[in-house]
């Protein structure tokens, strides 16, 4: 159905596709691998018309094309299901719906299609509905809905389960599945292995711009998938035997209103987290997340005794209050909130290491500090850049991953507070992730991480907690948890309605 052959797409001395070929069948599920930094993103904006590839020549049902635009390439059959999605919260499912679509028809006619497609392939939806009443999931039902009203034979998705429970990502499976069957053919981007495994019929892997592996993934495993990625063999996490000791961190009914519309109240909010243990709270986006790492952060006080650090009521102290108590914190936003696109690395450093990392004095910068400080980061996490001291909005975002999270733990903190550390990173750059967390917390510090990956969950933590509609569960341990219970919680179901957890023996 498509086929592209050398593609090269430059920016400036950077090659990001350097002679790349791939071919995608009817009613093939095809996977395109790659770490971060490899090319994907650029190939699949090539192919759908946001970019203009420097070479090469693409092929759609067999005849030459040069797909000038996005709206050529949905001209041809070609649709994108993006990982964010484009959606606005104040406006119904229809309505969304409408603003996608390139002719002019009635919402009404719209609602009516809507639901004869969402039938068809099993794909539940209400058009009548606002978007901020919804599921993350049943948001990315819209954005599939919208790309399939345009009928496309060829579907793009990038990391389309990132932000789904595993029980909606069985649901996407099986749609997918149905629009294979149709003989559409589906490029399929993610980090998940297992998932490439279960679902897709091919594989392209690609490696700093380069095609370096065509394979049938289920003949391989997912540790043989990742080889070919990353050019080396990636080392599972190692664990260190570690003894929890006094809680360092203690949430004693948090609760706060919305900060802003449309966002999520904290309710009553208990939990501690020990020294030397790893406390994860999973949960959908969109659940309160971002409300409770704020309120654990100081960027949002909450009651003083509300929050404590090694004891210490912190509820009405700010961020560099609560860092020289020993805390660091890595919000979930890293290009905006962890760290500022047009400042460099060494400045980006002291603006979270300005009063407790040595890097002032009398009142003025140390920048030359700053800057080995940066050194010694990027030195000690592989922090891949362009440059001596590059802007942060220059690294791609698994190094600037890397980089936001290698400063707050080269401070040694006791108390870390890390939400979703190893979003839309690839498997090598997790794991050294992972491993770092696994690290501090064997070293005696109390580890909360906040995140949407139950993969990482039940690989890093002793205690899991789920949030839901601004609620907190009950942490259990991690070996009591099975995935389904995790992902029910994760759903909204009541505690009272989901079965227990096995005894950890």
């Amino acid at each position: 159905m498509l086929e592209a052959r050398g593609i090269v797409k430059r920016f400036g001395d950077l090659a990001a596709n350097d002679g790349v070929d791939l071919a995608v069948g009817e009613g093939e599920i095809h996977a395109l691998l790659g770490e971060n930094g490899a090319g994907k993103s650029t190939l699949v904006k090539v192919l759908y018309g946001a970019l203009q590839p420097d070479e090469g020549e693409i092929f759609w049902q067999g005849a030459h094309v040069e797909i000038a635009s996005p709206a050529a390439a949905r001209a041809l059959g070609i649709g994108m299901v993006f990982q964010h999605f484009s959606l606005f919260e104040a406006l119904t499912v229809a309505e969304n719906v409408a603003l996608g679509l390139p002719t002019r028809e009635t919402l009404r006619s719209i609602a009516s299609r809507i639901e004869a497609l969402s039938a068809a392939f099993g794909l539940p939806l209400d058009p009548a509905r606002y978007v901020h009443d919804l599921s993350v999931g049943e948001r990315q039902r819209i954005e599939i809905v919208r790309c399939l009203l345009q009928d496309p034979k060829l579907i793009i998705m990038d990391e389309p389960t990132s932000v789904l429970t595993p029980q909606e990502a069985d649901l996407l499976f099986a749609t997918l599945g149905r629009l294979a069957g149709e003989g559409r053919a589906i490029l399929y981007i993610t980090h998940r292995l297992e998932e490439v495994r279960r679902l897709c019929d091919a594989a392209t892997v690609l490696r700093q711009g380069r095609v370096v592996a065509g394979v049938s993934p289920r003949r391989e495993t997912a540790a043989a998938l990742a080889r070919l990625m990353v050019g080396s063999d990636v080392q599972p996490i190692e664990h260190r035997a570690a003894r929890a000791g006094a809680p360092l961190l203690e949430l004693r009914r948090l609760s706060l209103p919305p900060d802003r519309v449309l966002g999520t109240a904290l309710v009553d909010i208990s939990l501690s987290v020990r020294a030397g243990e790893i406390v994860a709270i999973a949960g959908v986006a969109g659940n309160g997340q971002g409300e409770l790492f704020a309120a654990l952060s100081g960027e949002r006080p909450s009651r003083a005794d509300a929050v404590l650090i090694d004891g210490a009521p912190v509820g009405q102290r700010g961020i560099t209050q609560r860092r020289r108590l020993g805390a660091a914190f890595v919000p979930e936003e890293r290009l905006g909130h962890s760290a500022v696109p047009h400042l460099t690395l060494s400045e980006n450093v002291l603006l979270t290491r300005h009063g407790t990392g040595g890097l002032t004095r009398l009142g003025f910068l140390l920048r030359g500090r700053a800057a080995q400080l940066a050194a010694e980061v990027c030195a000690a996490f592989d922090v891949r850049k362009p440059g001596r001291d590059p802007e942060a909005a220059s690294l791609s975002g698994g190094n600037l991953q890397k980089f936001v999270v290698g400063r707050e733990l080269l401070a040694e903190p006791r108390l870390l507070v890390v939400n979703q550390p190893s979003w839309g990173v690839d498997v090598g750059a997790a794991v050294m992730i992972r491993q770092a967390l696994v690290d501090l917390a064997a070293q005696g510090a109390a580890v909360l991480v906040i995140s949407q990956d139950l993969d990482e969950i039940l690989e890093i933590a002793d205690r899991i907690a789920v949030i839901a509609h601004g609620r907190l569960s009950e942490a259990h341990p991690a070996s009591a948890l099975s995935l389904e219970r995790i992902g029910l919680l994760m759903g909204g179901a009541h505690p009272e309605s989901v079965p227990e957890p096995a005894d950890a023996d």
